[in-house]
């Protein structure tokens, strides 16, 4: 009988583990109700879905209102992949509980910020709320991809730019610190956080 070589071998397990992770994290399918967030035309069903499953009490990790927590959290995103509000509230839910998975949730959080970029890649917040998640988790470069994504496609955002300048203090990237720093504030960005970090280190200039 003939034997494979060791490198196929190792091909096919591969390809056998991202066929797995694929099945793992579906593409979102839209339901109705459902869809996209920001489409007005979707949104005429969102009330409805965040009357029954994303409560207030939901949304501050208080007590799920059908079932556990990421059960009603995941039911919302599973209608509006990219509900801003959701997507924050299963991330404080992963972090809080340190499950990537929280009881309840279909899918991993990873999942479920792929699945919202998958159906809306464009969406600034969505790029800034899984940036905010990775660098909660410790995974500065990929974060920096997501918040420096959320500012392009955001450019008007100061809260976008703030926080970029935040992630690039903590890199010690001063000079791309202070240049974004200056678009949050020159855009009334309130918070003077990320300044006065910049003049501890010497580094603010107006």
């Amino acid at each position: 009988m003939k034997t494979l070589a060791p490198a196929l071998i190792l091909a096919l397990i591969l390809a056998c583990a991202n066929a797995a992770a694929a099945d793992d994290c579906p593409p979102y399918v839209k339901h109705n109700p459902g869809g996209d967030y920001n489409n007005p035309d979707d949104r005429q069903g969102l009330t409805i879905v965040e009357h029954y499953h994303f409560t207030s009490n939901v949304e501050q990790l208080i007590r799920g209102a059908s079932g556990p927590l990421a059960a009603d959290i995941g039911y919302t995103l599973e209608h509006f992949p990219n509900h801003p509000r959701a997507l924050a509230a299963m991330s404080r839910l992963s972090l809080r509980d340190k499950n990537r998975k929280p009881h309840g949730a279909h899918f991993t959080i990873e999942c479920y910020f792929d699945r919202a970029l998958r159906y809306t890649p464009d969406d600034a917040r969505v790029h800034s709320l899984f940036g905010a998640y990775l660098l909660a988790i410790g995974q500065t470069d990929t974060a920096l991809e997501q918040l420096e994504q959320s500012a392009r496609l955001a450019p008007d955002n100061a809260t976008a730019h703030y926080n970029l300048g935040l992630l690039y203090l903590k890199k010690k990237d001063y000079d791309k610190a202070r240049a974004s720093a200056q678009k949050a504030y020159g855009m009334g960005f309130p918070l003077p956080g990320l300044k006065n970090k910049l003049a501890a280190a010497g580094e603010w200039r107006d």
